[in-house]
């Protein structure tokens, strides 16, 4: 039997490594523990990228690297994905916009009189303001996420069923959100080194999904004809003797919301004040999430719609 203090990665083991936001692949050339004093430290490992020069090899946590499989190839794809559909497309250049901009008449016999030029004053300062809150916008790190066609077909499906079919997903979800990202946490969390940074991270990326998902839900992850099953749930948490008492709607709400969820979450997290390496950090947990629940579709996605309830004019809580 091995020892438990064993390297997880072997010498000249092919593997694939995390170099900011994407994954390489990679091949271990020498392990060594974090701290000699210490067995329990864990150990970190030399790689060399495929196709790149010696001096990018380098020391890396186990953290940063993934076994070389299906599923983290699949991973490193979708990454590589993520990052082409966040490049911005080339600007359009308007030449000379600007110089072709014409003077307000500025001498004192002008036909407009001093309350107009106050007005075109007033104006001018609005305008700045919007351009200096648009600058602020543009300087908060974007987040574009990739969702692999399998997903978006479902999405599509979920689409149709609910505003075409008239149908919806039955509640309380049989894979409730919360049971859902428990079983990725799990599996994603043998891959890690307790009480690494990664691990924390991990962690934090679980709670504030089902954060976002509760919050969310009501407000924009719902069609139209889902309101009233929505008031319905919520009567139903709230009440005292109910079997939903005191839960959250990430405990009621499905695979197929979260999904919803996960297409939503750009917009959302673009109006956060997260710094740029937060947002890279975010963006590599969640494209691992969504490779998971895709490889994990048979298991997730087998709900049978049900017949819609007629609407009334009742409103739902947000």
């Amino acid at each position: 039997m091995a020892p438990t203090n064993a390297p997880a990665y072997s010498k000249d083991e092919k593997v694939l490594c995390f170099h900011h936001e994407l994954l390489y692949e990679a091949k271990v050339t020498d392990t060594r523990p974090v701290d000699q004093n210490d067995k329990k430290s864990g150990h970190e490992y030399r790689v060399h990228y495929k196709g790149w020069k010696n001096t990018w090899d380098d020391w890396v946590p186990q953290d940063r690297l993934r076994k070389f499989n299906e599923e983290n190839k699949e991973l490193a794809q979708n990454l590589k994905n993520a990052m082409d559909a966040s490049r911005p497309p080339p600007r359009s250049s308007k030449a000379g916009s600007a110089s072709h901009k014409k003077k307000l008449p500025s001498d004192g016999g002008s036909i407009r009189g001093s309350e107009e030029r106050a007005m075109m004053r007033g104006q001018k300062r609005g305008r700045d303001f919007d351009l200096e809150k648009e600058e602020a916008a543009e300087k908060r790190p974007t987040i574009r996420i990739y969702i692999p066609d399998n997903l978006k077909e479902i999405l599509v499906d979920d689409w149709e069923r609910i505003t075409k079919s008239h149908q919806l997903v039955p509640l309380p979800s049989k894979m409730p959100v919360s049971y859902v990202l428990d079983q990725w946490f799990q599996e994603e969390e043998r891959k890690r080194r307790p009480g690494s940074a990664d691990a924390d991270v991990l962690e934090e990326v679980k709670q504030g999904v089902i954060e976002y998902f509760n919050r969310s839900l009501g407000k924009i992850l719902l069609y139209r004809a889902e309101r009233e099953q929505l008031k319905d749930i919520y009567d139903r948490m709230s009440s005292g003797t109910d079997e939903l008492a005191g839960k959250q709607y990430a405990d009621v709400y499905g695979p197929e919301h979260l999904c919803r969820l996960l297409v939503s979450l750009p917009e959302l997290i673009g109006q956060t004040n997260m710094d740029a390496p937060a947002v890279e950090r975010l963006k590599r947990e969640l494209a691992i999430l969504i490779s998971w629940l895709n490889k994990h579709i048979p298991e997730l996605f087998n709900t049978e719609y049900v017949a819609a309830e007629p609407e009334t004019d009742e409103k739902s809580p947000a």
